[in-house]
């Protein structure tokens, strides 16, 4: 009896341990972290909001880079002139330190949600999910902490932005 017992309580207990498992995220995912490093970032990306005008000057500088995140595709049909393309997708230790070099360079980020045309190659994304704040978020996280953010929207067809078409 005894041992009838104990098999219908392992019977019973195998779900919910499976279960406990399956809600285990493997150890390269850690929300937990992602929540901290989105909470230290948010003060600071405040900070570094730029407007197309400060945007521009910086862009000249020397030690500065603009980095379009967008898609090859999209960046291939129009991007800000002198931007370069690492697609947020392809973000990974190597690829940064392969396309930005130096963590310390100035590094200056827009999104399609900075253009008010909403067409190709700028369609707009849903305002929380705005590729900006994925991109500075990762740019943070992977060391990368001088970085400015386009704050405004505007037309790319204003000469202005410096859109160059594909």
């Amino acid at each position: 009896m005894r041992l009838l017992f104990a098999a219908l309580v392992c019977l019973a207990a195998a779900p919910l341990a499976s279960a406990q498992n399956k809600a285990d995220p493997p150890a390269q995912i850690d929300y937990a972290g992602f929540r901290g490093l989105t909470a230290q970032v948010e003060s600071y990306r405040a900070e570094r909001l730029v407007d197309l005008a400060a945007f521009q000057r910086m862009a000249r500088e020397a030690n500065t880079l603009i980095l379009d995140a967008r898609s090859a595709d999209a960046y291939a049909e129009g991007h800000i002139a002198g931007a370069i393309n690492l697609p947020f997708t392809d973000f990974t230790e190597a690829s940064l330190r392969a396309v930005l070099g130096d963590p310390n360079v100035r590094i200056l980020i827009y999104c399609n949600n900075n253009f008010s045309n909403n067409a190709r190659p700028v369609v707009l994304k849903r305002v929380e999910l705005a590729l900006n704040i994925q991109t500075f978020i990762n740019l943070y996280g992977y060391g990368y902490r001088n970085v400015h953010e386009l704050a405004q929207v505007v037309d790319f067809n204003d000469p202005a932005v410096r859109w160059v078409r594909g």
